[in-house]
């Protein structure tokens, strides 16, 4: 799946470092131009903050239809977690070990899937002062 963000940080710390220290190993996971739903990456412009969490969601959850302004990256340290495009019905499941290049701008509900809890580390770029998570029923942004 999709783990170029941790695969780009990884290639720019390791490549240096692989050429002049003994055992450092590099595994490159997967390189990609394009979110989940197909769209460009593009980073923010200007100075901006790097939010990181932590979530566990339990089997059975879902999250609410939610859309992202800014570059969401998460990658699944446990669990199953199924992203719906609500526009276009698309689904996708992710397990332990894929990383996820959330859509922009786009409707979207998440589901914990499986028998096991989702342990998901997120990564967003913002804007200083700003979230990245709008609620659609509340159309209000959180720091989700």
């Amino acid at each position: 799946m999709n783990r170029t963000f941790i695969t780009a940080v990884l290639l720019m710390l390791a490549a240096p470092l692989s050429a002049h220290a003994e055992g450092v190993k590099v595994e490159p996971l997967s390189k990609t131009e394009v979110t989940s739903s197909g769209q460009p990456i593009e980073l923010p412009r200007g100075h901006i903050t790097v939010i990181t969490s932590t979530y566990e969601i339990p089997p059975g959850a879902k999250l609410p239809v939610h859309k992202h302004p800014y570059p969401r990256y998460g990658y699944m340290m446990s669990g199953q977690l199924r992203i719906t495009n609500v526009a276009t019905g698309k689904s996708e499941t992710f397990k332990s070990g894929d990383f996820v290049i959330e859509s922009l701008g786009q409707w979207h509900k998440a589901e914990s899937v499986g028998t096991d809890p989702v342990k998901l580390l997120v990564i967003d770029q913002v804007p200083n002062g700003e979230n990245n998570t709008i609620l659609q029923d509340k159309g209000a942004a959180t720091a989700h």
